[in-house]
């Protein structure tokens, strides 16, 4: 196939730069509003919005997109922060699940607000309602198609 394009490149490029740029923002904010880092907001939020406040951490792990080894390190984070407990399921004792507890949702109600605004701030308001909507569709449409074929390999530089 070759080299990337340099428009291909120049997207490429925005992409991972972009990405980067945001995660390390939105990692320092939540660290100072709600002493938590950006990873776990997002398992925070997983929970959050799953039935019962709670998933499978196979689950949970395929929704973050993280080794399942990295995400029972942050699960057992928050359970020392009493944000999140585990339960065992009884009818398959190797089924752990990861739920949200009382304070787990309170904290990130207080750190919601933060977040939407620094997004708010940072790429949405930066971009035309033509240029979000493509984004969205594009990344959107990629996100699909990594997620069905269940490909998992290696990344590009």
């Amino acid at each position: 196939m070759g080299r990337l394009s340099t428009e291909e490149q120049r997207a490429w490029t925005a992409l991972r730069t972009t990405y980067a740029l945001l995660h390390q923002r939105m990692d320092h904010r939540l660290k100072r509003d709600a002493g938590v880092s950006h990873l776990q907001y997002e398992i925070l939020a997983r929970l959050a919005a799953a039935p019962e406040r709670e998933l499978r951490m196979t689950e949970l792990a395929c929704a973050v997109v993280g080794s399942k080894s990295g995400v029972t390190y942050q699960i057992g984070q928050l359970e020392q922060a009493g944000l999140v407990r585990r339960r065992t399921c009884p009818s398959d004792v190797r089924a752990v699940y990861a739920v949200l507890t009382e304070e787990g949702s309170a904290r990130l109600d207080r750190a919601a607000p933060g977040q939407v605004d620094l997004v708010r701030e940072l790429l949405v308001d930066v971009l035309t309602p033509e240029q979000l909507r493509a984004v969205a569709d594009g990344l959107g449409e990629a996100n699909r198609r990594m997620r069905d074929s269940g490909d998992h390999g290696g990344s590009p530089g």
